[in-house]
This record gives C-alpha cells, sequence and structure tokens, in this order.
C-alpha cells in the first residue's frame, strides 16, 4: 500500500480506494452516501466494512438460501454465534471462523489470534467456552513451507487454547497441494449458557455509555479484513504487520470478568472486537439497534504513541471488547474489570443520529450513516459458471493389487490417513475435566458440567470430492459430519459452516461456490439439521491458483443421556461385527485411486440423503438402546480402512468374511459409498437387531466376530494389529521430525 502520512488529510483518489481493496464503483457510492468525498479514516472504515470478509458481497446473496430455524434454534445467523436448545433452560452456543491469510504469514500468531477470536464470539453472548475444535489444511507434505506452517499452527492453536483454559477436543489435519500457498485455518468454539442469561449485540438506550474494556489497542492487524479479502501474491512478507498478536491469559482474565458483568443486570448490548476491530463493534451493534454512536477516541486506551484516528479504527488489537452499560452502573462495571486487572474506559454514548461519529483531539474525523456500513453494504450477484461434472469411474478398469496387505499398510501409513496423535498431544484436551472422548473417534463428547447431558462435535470436509462436484460435495460434507455424531450415539442438531474459496471474481469459483451452498442446503434440509452460524472465506489463492473448494462444516448434537455413548472400539472379543448401508464399490475420487494409482479424478460417491437420514436413524435408535457397542462410519479409505481404524482403537483383532458378489474386492474394500457404519453387537443382540434393520428397511450385513491379534479379511490378507499400529502412527512423527 502507498506509504500515506496518516496524521494529514490525502486526497482520496481512486487509486487509493482501489488500494483499500474496493472498487471504483463502491467509491462512488461511498460519496453518495457521504454526500461528499471520505476523510481518509471514513474510506479505511469502509474499506473494512465493505471487505469481503465482513461484508460477504460476494456470498449473502447465496448464504441467504440456506435453511437456519428449527424448533430447537434459539437464535440462528445475524448474531456471533449461533444458539440452540439442549433442554432444561440450558443453550448450546457454537461457530466457526477461518484465520487462513494470517496464518500463512505469520502462522504461530495466525492461528492463535484465531482461537482468541472465535472464543470470544462464544462468550460474547454470556456462554462459558467449553470446547475448541479445528479443520485445517496445508500444502503438499513435499512443499518446503509445509512443516513450517504445521508445526507454527499446531503450536499457535495448542499454546493459545492450553493457556485459556479451555479444552481442544478434536478436529481435523488434512494436506494437499492446492493448498502450498494458501493454507487453511478453521477454529471453532462451543459454549453453554442459561438461556435466559444470552447477551445480544443490538445497541439501545440514547445516552447509554459506550465502554471499552480488555487490553489497550495497538498498531497489529491494522488492515486484517482487507488482507483476508484478496488473494496471495509475492509480497506476503510485507502484510506481516496484518497479523494480530494475541495474549491468551488476558483472553482468560477477560472472559472471567465479563462472565461475572454478565452476571449482574447492567449490559444492555455487548460485542467483541474481531476482524475490523472498533470499527466493525461499533457499526455492528448500532447499526442492530437502529441508533447511532459518538466516540471521542482521545480517551481509546492505547499502547503505542501518537496513534492516528485511522489507526485505532481500523486497529485488530487482540482481547478487546465493546460494551453499552446502563448509566448507573458504569461505576459496578469499572470495578470488576479493574479488580482483573482489565482496561476500563467510557469512550462514548448512544445518540439518535443512526451516524457513527468520532472525535480526536477536538474535531470530528469521521461521520457515518450505520445503516450502509452493515446491513445495506454492496452485494453481488457474481457471475458463475457449472463445474463440470466428471465421469463416473469403472472399478473394472481400476487394477487390482497384486498384495492387499502392503496396499492397506500404505494407505494409513500416508499423510491422508495417518494417526494425527502428534497435533492433539500438544493440546490440552482434558482441562476442565468434562471431555469423554478424546480426539481419535468420529466425533469429539463433551458432557454438560452438573447433567447427564452431553454434547458431540464435529468438523468435516472432503475437499477432493468438492473439487470434483460442489454439490455433491456440500451434501457429503453436512452428512459426513451428521454420521459422526450419530457414530457416537448423539442426535445431531445443528451446524456452523466455514466456506473457504478461490477468488469469487472468477466465474469458474463462483460456480464451485454455488455448487456447494445447493448440496449444503438440501442437506440440511433434508436432514432437519440447520445452519445457525458461520463464515465465509474467499480470495483463498496464490497468483491466480485458488485452493481445492473446501466447505467445513462444524456439526454439534446432544446426548440426553452420555451414559449411553460409544467410541469406535469393540469392547469384548466375541462380538459380532456388521455392516449397515450398500456397497456399490465407488472408487471415483477415493484415497485408494489417489495413493495407490496416484489419480485424482473421476466423480465422487453420490450421497443419497434419503438413506443417509434412513440408516444414521437406524443406528442412533440402536445405541440409545444399547444394542450397538462400537460404532465408525465409513468414510476415508472405505470398509478395510474402517475395520482396522476400529481394531486399532480396541486392541482387538477381527476375523472377517467378505461377500462382494460381482464388485470386484479392491472397489468393495477400499470404495467409498456413503450412507455407511460399521457396528458391533453382543452376540446375544444379533438376530434382533437383524430383524430391526429388516423392519426399517435398512441393509444390514454380518461382517465376522472380535477376535485375536490380527485383522485377518478372509482369502485376502492378514495383517497382525502391531503391523497396522506400526505403520499407522509413524508417517506424522518422522515426518515432523524431517526424518525420510
Amino acid at each position: 500500500m502507498t506509504k500515506i502520512n496518516w496524521n494529514n488529510n490525502p486526497e482520496i483518489t481512486d487509486d487509493l480506494v482501489k488500494e483499500h481493496g474496493l472498487s471504483v464503483d463502491e467509491h462512488k457510492l461511498m460519496i453518495k452516501i457521504l454526500g461528499r468525498k471520505p476523510t481518509l479514516t471514513e474510506l479505511g472504515i469502509f474499506s473494512v466494512m465493505w471487505s469481503e470478509h465482513c461484508s460477504y458481497k460476494s456470498s449473502k446473496l447465496h448464504l441467504k438460501t440456506l435453511p437456519t430455524e428449527a424448533p430447537w434454534v434459539i437464535h440462528g445467523p445475524g448474531e456471533n454465534a449461533g444458539v440452540i436448545d439442549i433442554g432444561d433452560n440450558q443453550a448450546a452456543i457454537f461457530k466457526m471462523e477461518s484465520h487462513n491469510h494470517p496464518s500463512y504469514i505469520e502462522p504461530y500468531q495466525g492461528a492463535a489470534t484465531g482461537v482468541g477470536g472465535i472464543l470470544r464470539d462464544v462468550f460474547t453472548m454470556g456462554a462459558r467456552p467449553i470446547a475448541n475444535m479445528n479443520a485445517l489444511r496445508f500444502g503438499s507434505p513435499e512443499h518446503p513451507k509445509t512443516r513450517h506452517l504445521l508445526s507454527g499452527v499446531v503450536e499457535g492453536i495448542g499454546g493459545y487454547g492450553n493457556c485459556v483454559g479451555v479444552p481442544t477436543i478434536g478436529g481435523e489435519t488434512n494436506f494437499h497441494p492446492s493448498y502450498n500457498g494458501n493454507i487453511l485455518v478453521n477454529a471453532m468454539a462451543v459454549g453453554l449458557a442459561d438461556q435466559d442469561k444470552i447477551f445480544l449485540s443490538a445497541a439501545a438506550g440514547v445516552g447509554n455509555p459506550v465502554i471499552y474494556v480488555g487490553s489497550k489497542t495497538g498498531r497489529d492487524g491494522i488492515h486484517g479484513a482487507t488482507m483476508a479479502s484478496a488473494e496471495f501474491t509475492e509480497d506476503n512478507e510485507e502484510k506481516r504487520p496484518t497479523v494480530q498478536v494475541g495474549d491468551p491469559f488476558t483472553e482468560k482474565l477477560l472472559i472471567e470478568a465479563c462472565i461475572e458483568l454478565m452476571s449482574t443486570d447492567m449490559v444492555v448490548a455487548i460485542q467483541d472486537m474481531g476482524a475490523a476491530g472498533l470499527t466493525s463493534s461499533s457499526v455492528e451493534m448500532a447499526s442492530g439497534g437502529g441508533v447511532g454512536f459518538t466516540i471521542n477516541l482521545d480517551n481509546v486506551p492505547q499502547r503505542e504513541e501518537n496513534m492516528t484516528p485511522y489507526e485505532m479504527m481500523l486497529s485488530e488489537s487482540q482481547e478487546r471488547m465493546l460494551v453499552v452499560l446502563k448509566p448507573d452502573r458504569v461505576g459496578e462495571a469499572e470495578a470488576i474489570f479493574k479488580k482483573w486487572d482489565l482496561d476500563f474506559a467510557v469512550i462514548g454514548e448512544i445518540t439518535e443520529t443512526g451516524n457513527l461519529t468520532l472525535l480526536f483531539e477536538g474535531k470530528t474525523v469521521a461521520d457515518i450513516p450505520t445503516q450502509p456500513l452493515a446491513d445495506n453494504s454492496p452485494e453481488y450477484d457474481r457471475p458463475w459458471i457449472k463445474t463440470e461434472i466428471q465421469p463416473t469411474i469403472d472399478a473394472f478398469d481400476i487394477p487390482i493389487p497384486i498384495d492387499f496387505r502392503d496396499t492397506l499398510l500404505k494407505m494409513i501409513n500416508s499423510s491422508d490417513l495417518s494417526s494425527r496423535e502428534w497435533i492433539w498431544q500438544q493440546y490440552d484436551h482434558q482441562v476442565m475435566a468434562d471431555t469423554i472422548q478424546i480426539p481419535g473417534g468420529d466425533a469429539a463428547v463433551v458432557r454438560v458440567h452438573g447433567t447427564n447431558k452431553a454434547l458431540a462435535i464435529s468438523t468435516d470436509c472432503t475437499p477432493r470430492y468438492c473439487y470434483a462436484d460442489p454439490f455433491e460435495g456440500g451434501k457429503q460434507a453436512v452428512a459426513e459430519t451428521w454420521r459422526n455424531l450419530t457414530s457416537v450415539g448423539a442426535q445431531p442438531l445443528a451446524i456452523t459452516d466455514c466456506l473457504n474459496f478461490g477468488n469469487p471474481e472468477r466465474p469458474d469459483i463462483m460456480g464451485q461456490f454455488v455448487g456447494a451452498i445447493e448440496g449444503i442446503r438440501e442437506a440440511c434440509t433434508v436432514l432437519d439439521y440447520p445452519v445457525i452460524s458461520g463464515n465465509v472465506s474467499l480470495y483463498n489463492e496464490t497468483n491466480g491458483t485458488g485452493i481445492h473448494p473446501t466447505p467445513a462444516i462444524g456439526g454439534v448434537g446432544l446426548l440426553k443421556d452420555s451414559s449411553k455413548m460409544i467410541t469406535i472400539a469393540p469392547k469384548n472379543e466375541g462380538d459380532v461385527i456388521m455392516l449397515i448401508g450398500e456397497c456399490t464399490g465407488h472408487l471415483g475420487c477415493s484415497l485408494y485411486l489417489n495413493i495407490i494409482e496416484g489419480r485424482e479424478e473421476g466423480a465422487p460417491p453420490p450421497v443419497d440423503l434419503t438413506l443417509e437420514r434412513k440408516n444414521g436413524d437406524f443406528v442412533r435408535t440402536q445405541i440409545q438402546k444399547r444394542i450397538i457397542t462400537a460404532c465408525h462410519d465409513v468414510s476415508d479409505g472405505g470398509l478395510f480402512v474402517t475395520l482396522s481404524e476400529m481394531a486399532m482403537a480396541s486392541g482387538h483383532g477381527m476375523e472377517i468374511t467378505i461377500n462382494n458378489g460381482d464388485i470386484p474386492i479392491h472397489a468393495y474394500g477400499f470404495g467409498e459409498d456413503q450412507a455407511r457404519y460399521v457396528i458391533s453387537v453382543s452376540p446375544d443382540n444379533v438376530k434382533g437387531i437383524i430383524t430391526a434393520a429388516r423392519d426399517a428397511n435398512v441393509a444390514i450385513k454380518n461382517l465376522g466376530i472380535v477376535q485375536g491379534n490380527t485383522v485377518n479379511i478372509k482369502n485376502t490378507f492378514t495383517i497382525t494389529l502391531n503391523e497396522l499400529l506400526d505403520a499407522h502412527s509413524t508417517w506424522m512423527p518422522k515426518y515432523m521430525s524431517n526424518k525420510d
């Protein structure tokens, strides 16, 4: 960006507007709204509020089509996070957001502040955060930056989450060359609150004081939202100052202070200072309540000298909140924040003007209507072209491996399927002592403290499916989280999304986005699984090369009785292993095709949502009846990988007989057909569950029994558990220790 003397008021030219990430037409709209040319501070405010990251100007037309309502949804999109009813006057509050560009530039701080930001979205609504999740995508393991980025991101997530005292209980990590120049760091947080103590952001009450609390404002993070709304080029290092710096210890103090404040009746509205900092928080609070704010920037706590209005309004310094209080309670509130050693400053008041009016050194430096900034920002119907659907690959055209044993070992030792224990061991997943299913299963589970209930949480997406067919990929991402929650016995209730795509100004990329939205919409509708919050991250590309479309989905479900939760690990020798769902042997877009044949092509497996619902509802019912003792959904790598993962988790082998009929054995074993689960049941319950499945018109097949210390697929291969565990556990530690 051009070097500007921020203390002066330079001429606002089209070139300067473009450097702020806005178009010439948007410059004209600015002038029309103001009735004059903007000041530099006003240009900065418009640039961040109308950035893709804050305004969703390329996506909101399509986001409006998503289903967002259900009887159990208390607050859907539009608040800091979504809220669902979990019974007994309790609510679960959750959201997922991206911190992609900052994490590529500065992986530790980028990931750390991503965690801090999503935690604030949750506790600003009155919830105590109880769990962190993440969805991470890195470039090819061979890329020279991947190891450094992975190390920094994991350290940042652990460093912040561990220090702030909120457990990181699960997530996913994948590698693909499309992320070589633009990694994805998506952070999710879940909190709990009483339904009658949920706080919203809409300001109210002319004359009420506007309070700044938390850390002091510095120059870190200026134009972070604008940077997150543009693709990368060779000058990424120059963007390092736009990455925020986090302090988890201050965040912990802020959580406790805000929860104490919200236990009183003095709060009118509250909002965290996230992307675009003081600008977004003040504009969103004022526009949400249909009021104006007058802010005296001289009163903003600052940790650096000679900060200008432009810098203060655009700073994304972390651990800060904006609060509207009842006027007679300011002293009480100040005492709370002083006790927690946090800054507290009255910086303004609510007005009836509908404008954001900024004062600095006795002068008005900005005066902008808030409604056009927040609610009436530009909305674009970008041109798009439908993704060309790939042909379905015939399994008979894919060679059958000579040695199935070596094939399976190669797959589970790959970067795609190897254990992520090296990652999650760095996270404190047991702090707060309510985690009852640790990372490594289908879904993480955390107890609702003081009750018998538990929340199950899963993050999922299969970008290779989305690249081949965004519609089917979008459906599958939703269905995968639904299966994962079902697999532990939870009733799926709602999702949050984090939609990561390339440059929306390219019709092919916009077509990927539209297709994925259509798939998500259909899946959420059929599965009765609404979208209650989310985030869109566009311009994820470098020098014109976009990432694979990655609509990451975070799902949350409820276990009314946590004692009925199950894992992927069969418990007892002699238990019977069964398959729910039909096999067709779909190898297109499969990991088998990629890892063994070196091909990433073909149509992804189709997702029959009616079948997903029928099979999932059946499985969940049998879990709740305590008929099923272990369950694992069949996904990446297919049936043979699923069986191996269950055996490794349990420490028990399996004797399996495959009746593949006219389906090639490699397609039957490694195909990634959807709507399937592998379950274990006691011998006494086999007859009953077969009868129940047939009554429900659900396909069920007896595969074998839990026995011994090998996975023996009769007439195909035998592998010892030790061989499986060694192959599965070694790839990532070796990779991160820089050993070939």
